[in-house]
């Protein structure tokens, strides 16, 4: 996931969405992402919204895909968002289409400070610790999922607190 000042070699997936947006659901689809989403889409901007994942089931291919297939992609940092490992998994792949593809990747900090997410602090890290407890023997996964979190929020995005 490291970043490179080269262009992406890749050949870029056939783009069926304008824009992703990668939230966590419980804490803002009724409020932010549902506001962020009718915005889009009144401006015609084509967008994915994930409405379909069930508690319990594993991100599917379809997501992943959409994922792939976008050309920007608007990640939701909120409360619950470390809390959540389909939301991490989904930020892991952003992350690779942004190195892979050049995918545009824009944070947006809401309620959290995004030193907290950068470093895994506060609830951050109360999530990180969470999953040192449920993931042992699985130390890579939440190394990659460590590295994915400092790298996105050390992409130049919004904060709610200053906006």
């Amino acid at each position: 996931m490291a970043s490179s000042s080269f262009p992406p070699t890749a050949t870029v997936p056939q783009v069926k969405y304008d824009v992703f947006l990668s939230f966590r659901g419980e804490d803002t689809r009724d409020n932010f992402t549902s506001h962020l989403y009718a915005a889009l889409c009144r401006k015609k901007i084509e967008t994915f919204i994930d409405n379909q994942l069930i508690r319990g089931e594993d991100i599917s291919p379809s997501l992943l895909d959409a994922i792939e297939r976008s050309k920007i992609s608007v990640v939701i940092f909120s409360k619950g968002y470390a809390s959540s490992g389909w939301c991490l998994e989904e930020l892991v792949k952003i992350l690779e289409c942004k190195d892979k593809y050049g995918q545009i990747v824009i944070p947006v900090f809401y309620h959290v400070e995004p030193s907290n997410v950068r470093n895994q602090t506060g609830i951050f890290g109360d999530a990180f610790s969470m999953f040192e407890e449920r993931f042992v023997g699985r130390e890579d996964k939440l190394r990659t999922w460590r590295i994915a979190l400092r790298e996105a929020a050390n992409i130049s995005g919004f904060d709610s607190n200053t906006v």
